[in-house]
């Protein structure tokens, strides 16, 4: 039986995007098996410290396990584009596909993965957005549809668009964003392989 997992990052003792992960914890609940679950994360999930901690969530008709880590701060400044036609449209535990395009990253902080037709898709752990124009601007398509991604087009930050890998050269700046990173914005960036 296939494992999912939610991502979690709680500060405060509050889960941000609750409702979303929520959402789409449930949906994926019924898609996969059929079951109409109404789970609350927030009921599995307690913490006392008001320090910030990525908790992982591992379920399949219900939760399994679940995992506090401490919030490791990563750099990411330099890319490689990798082609692939991986598709990851639940949030699956086994990630090996993915991470195997990982490890063909060399020197870079992350990969951006890309189709067979050019258009962009999301990094290894992130969906990812482009400035272009003063607008910010995320694939129609993703890898994974992340929480930090739909509140972000919730409250109009960012807007869908089909980006092509020629986009790229014409962003200012580039964000990802997922539960742990937030919207994280990249200023200064290195892109190889375009």
């Amino acid at each position: 039986m296939s494992l999912f997992f939610e991502t979690l990052y709680i500060k405060d003792q509050k889960i941000r995007n609750l409702e979303l992960h929520n959402k789409r914890l449930n949906k994926t609940i019924k898609d996969k098996f059929n079951i109409n679950a109404n789970i609350d994360l927030s009921n599995f999930v307690k913490l006392k410290s008001k320090k910030a901690h990525r908790v992982k969530v591992i379920y399949n008709k219900e939760i399994q396990k679940i995992e506090i880590y401490p919030i490791l701060k990563r750099e990411f400044r330099k890319f490689k584009i990798i082609k692939s036609d991986i598709t990851y449209s639940y949030k699956y535990l086994n990630r090996e596909k993915i991470d195997n395009l990982f490890k063909k990253r060399g020197s870079c902080d992350d990969i951006i993965i890309v189709d067979k037709n050019g258009f962009i898709k999301d990094s290894s752990i992130a969906n990812i957005s482009l400035l272009i124009d003063k607008v910010w601007i995320t694939p129609k398509k993703p890898l994974l549809k992340g929480t930090m991604r739909e509140y972000l087009l919730k409250n109009k930050i960012i807007k869908e668009f089909d980006v092509k890998i020629e986009d790229i050269k014409k962003a200012n700046k580039i964000a990802l964003s997922n539960a742990i990173l937030g919207f994280y914005i990249i200023d200064e960036f290195k892109i190889e392989d375009i």
